[in-house]
Parts: structure tokens; C-alpha cells; sequence
């Protein structure tokens, strides 16, 4: 009787995938997106995923870490509230530290204003084997420089350089970039957490509240608050201008953080999945050798105590 092959990893969780994947193809509008979708999930199904995908992303960093031959950027951007350090915390708990690094890219310093506006990336980007995260990227160079221009003067660029067509070529040196990283065996994925302007209101007052979450809270964070708009149509911008088949953006609804990190986990799965990732194979002659050294071993252990377990 012949069995049905089972269904992969990415077929299973597509649901969760190609709804909120943009790969630059056909038209872009941040508000055609909803920030409160969750699917056909409540909260105890999102988490019975949640971890089964930590179990698979578990599996899978050994793997990339022991073949030593893909590495994985993994991009988090979103307005202040918006889950990402909360979303890091859960979907990667339980990787092995060794193979995983997170970055959390603040204002650049002087020495990083005296470099071009990719470099501090570049320096901090994953070896093969490794994931890669960024928790805020070099996309800030097209998002926080364009709502507050003075930022971008800080930069030392050429003033000739500095032209009404200065966004534009940034998105091309970025695409570049990323495609140069995924000809290279980077595998780019980029998550926009798109949370509404009401949710991040609820955020804020739950930081306010609780004296464990307060340190959190910024009065920067309600000034950026104010130029909301703005921040809107830039992202907007951004996911249109940067959006490619070999690095998407992927606009996770973000209102409920448990759906959200459902999304990202089964992105991450799929992508890792996809790689046909396995353990490199020992020689021929290597096996013989562990041959003899176990046969050494166990004439060592008769007589003597084993080891505990």
C-alpha cells in the first residue's frame, strides 16, 4: 500500500507565509494590511505552533551550524512597541547562543559616522553557519534620516552627494547589498511588525504601569509618536522600493503578538527548510579510525567503572 508523502514544512504553515509576503511584484499599500489579523487561530492553537517551530528551529540551527556552509539575516524593523524584542525572545528560545547573535543597532557613533551608512551592518552581518539578527537594520537609513533630515546632515556626506535623489539611491545600494548577500549564502528575511497606532497607545500605557516594563518607556517615544504619518508612508515607501523575489518583506500583523510570532517562526522554518540542510559526512578512513578508538575505549572501561550518564 503505498503512503501519501507527508506534506513539508512550508506547505504545512503556508497559511501563515504567502499572505503577508511581498516580493515587489504587483502594488504595494501599507493599509491594505490589516494590523489585527489572526488568521483561524486563537491563542492556544498560535502557541501549540509557536512550539512546534521552536522544536524545528531548534533542529535546523544545529544543522546550518554543523554544515557550515548557509548563514541567515534575519531583519526586525517596526515603530517603537511593535514586538520585536519580545518576539526574538520567544521564537528563539532555546537556540544555542554559539550560533545565534543579535544586534540592536542604536544611534551610530563617531567612529560609524565616519564610515559609508552600511558598514556598521556589514561588520556585524552572521559567518555561515551562524543566524543573524538585526533588531533594527540599515534600514534606519531610510526611515529615521528621512523623517528627521537633521540626523542625516550628522553623516559627513558630500553636500553634492546629498540630492533630492538620495532615497531612492539608497534603496538601490541596499537591494544590491542584499542581493550581493544571498549570492554569497546569506539568506535575507526582513519582517515589518505592522502594529496600529491604538495598540501602540494600549503598549505604552501598560509600560507606564508596570514598574518592570518602565525602563522601556522613552518621551522620545511620544514625539516619534506625533510624526506617526510620516513614519507610515515611509515604511510604505520602503517595503515598495525594497522588495525583491530573493529578499521580501514580509508585513506581519503584529496588533496580537501571539499571531505574529507564528508568522515569523513559520517564515524562518520554511526558509531553513528549504536549504535541504544536513550534517556533513564523515570519511571513509575517519570511520575506521573511530572504529579502532572505540574498540580502545571499551577495553579501557571493562574491569573499570563506566561513566556516569
Amino acid at each position: 500500500m503505498n503512503k501519501k508523502p507527508s506534506r513539508s514544512i512550508a506547505q504545512e504553515l503556508d497559511r501563515y507565509i504567502t499572505p503577508f509576503r511581498y516580493d515587489g511584484s504587483g502594488k504595494f499599500r501599507l493599509k491594505d494590511h490589516k494590523t489585527d489579523e489572526k488568521g483561524d487561530l486563537d491563542k492556544e492553537k498560535a502557541q501549540e505552533i509557536l512550539e512546534a517551530n521552536k522544536t524545528r528551529l531548534i533542529a535546523f540551527q544545529e544543522t546550518l551550524y554543523a554544515q557550515d556552509r548557509w548563514s541567515l539575516l534575519i531583519v526586525f524593523q517596526a515603530m517603537d512597541a511593535g514586538g520585536k524584542d519580545s518576539a526574538i525572545k520567544a521564537i528563539f528560545d532555546g537556540i544555542n547562543p554559539q550560533g545565534c547573535e543579535v544586534h540592536s543597532f542604536k544611534a551610530p557613533s563617531s567612529k560609524e559616522l565616519d564610515h559609508d551608512f552600511l558598514w556598521r551592518h556589514v561588520v556585524a552581518l552572521p559567518e555561515r553557519g551562524r543566524i543573524g539578527i538585526f533588531n533594527r537594520s540599515h534600514y534606519e537609513e531610510c526611515l529615521v534620516t528621512r523623517v528627521h533630515p537633521e540626523i542625516l546632515a550628522k553623516e559627513k556626506l558630500p553636500a553634492k552627494l546629498v540630492t533630492k535623489n538620495i532615497w531612492k539611491e539608497r534603496f538601490e545600494d541596499i537591494s544590491a547589498f542584499e542581493r550581493y548577500l544571498c549570492r554569497n549564502g546569506t539568506v535575507v528575511l526582513k519582517f515589518f511588525l505592522n502594529v496600529s497606532k491604538e495598540e501602540q497607545r494600549e503598549r505604552f500605557l501598560d509600560r507606564l504601569e508596570e514598574p518592570a516594563k518602565q525602563w522601556k518607556f522613552s518621551m522620545d517615544d511620544i514625539k516619534e509618536r506625533a510624526l506617526w504619518p510620516r513614519y507610515q508612508a515611509v515604511y510604505q515607501d520602503i517595503v515598495r522600493h525594497t522588495s525583491t523575489p530573493h529578499a521580501p518583506w514580509y508585513v506581519v500583523p503584529a496588533d496580537h503578538k501571539w499571531f505574529a510570532r507564528v508568522v515569523i517562526g513559520s517564515v524562518i522554518n520554511a526558509a531553513l527548510e528549504r536549504l535541504d540542510l544536513k550534517f556533513p559526512r564523515v570519511d571513509k578512513a575517519s570511520l575506521q579510525e573511530f572504529d579502532e578508538v572505540r574498540k580502545e575505549l571499551e577495553k579501557e572501561g571493562k574491569g573499570g567503572k563506566k561513566r556516569a550518564k
